[in-house]
């Protein structure tokens, strides 16, 4: 009985895992919808992120739900990852795991540490500064204000640097994670081949956009 609740209790945990990653995915496609129109216009960037920053439902309810899902995604993910190497206190002297599985594979808990302390920078860089201009400093409304200081954040060839190498460690972190939430779901029908070449598609095109945005503004402004 102890070890088929356990069993059970494993399970849904990674079905928790996998579904909160949907979390992840919503947040990241909302966000670079958003940056990437900063590429095309000022104006509109501009548009997006008043809207985005002035808006209740999505300041206090949408933001939050978002951000609660992403981090239990990557909690949840740390916990599964201590509870599989207690799992496994004796090694394999001759154990090779590159030859078994992927560098993203087994190194999922080293890719989300550093995409959640991105996370983490990323809402020092431009959530709490906005919470100080609005609620703290209460400066007066400025429509014009947030591609300029969007641009500054990548003024900094270190901090680009940075961005750049947590977004590659992303792409490896949604290239494999895509796969496994499927498996943990038990998802498999005739749409399967489909969805995951959209996954690996969303793992390559989203970060490596992020990417190109920061360049960009890194290298024209």
């Amino acid at each position: 009985m102890a070890k088929s609740t356990l069993l059970s209790s494993s399970i849904a945990r990674k079905v928790a895992m996998a579904l909160s990653g949907l979390f992840l995915i919503s947040f990241l496609s909302l966000h670079f919808f958003i940056n990437f129109t900063s590429v095309i216009s000022q104006d509109t960037f501009n548009e997006f992120s008043h809207f985005m920053g002035t808006n209740g439902l999505i300041q206090f309810v949408m933001q939050p739900i978002l951000v609660a899902g992403v981090v239990f995604h990557f909690v949840m993910g740390f916990v599964l990852e201590l509870q599989n190497r207690k799992a496994r206190p004796v090694q394999y002297a001759k154990f090779n795991g590159a030859a078994n599985s992927s560098w993203a594979s087994r190194n999922m808990i080293i890719s989300g540490m550093v995409v959640l302390a991105f996370l983490g920078l990323h809402f020092y860089d431009f959530w709490i500064p906005e919470m100080m201009y609005k609620y703290v400093d209460q400066m007066p409304t400025d429509e014009t204000r947030y591609y300029w200081e969007m641009v500054h954040k990548f003024e900094s060839p270190v901090r680009v640097g940075l961005y750049c190498i947590s977004f590659i460690l992303l792409s490896l972190h949604l290239w494999h994670g895509f796969n496994s939430s499927f498996q943990s779901v038990g998802f498999n029908n005739k749409f399967s081949k489909t969805i995951h070449k959209l996954g690996y598609a969303f793992a390559i095109i989203v970060p490596f956009g992020f990417i190109f945005i920061a360049l960009f503004h890194h290298f024209n402004n």
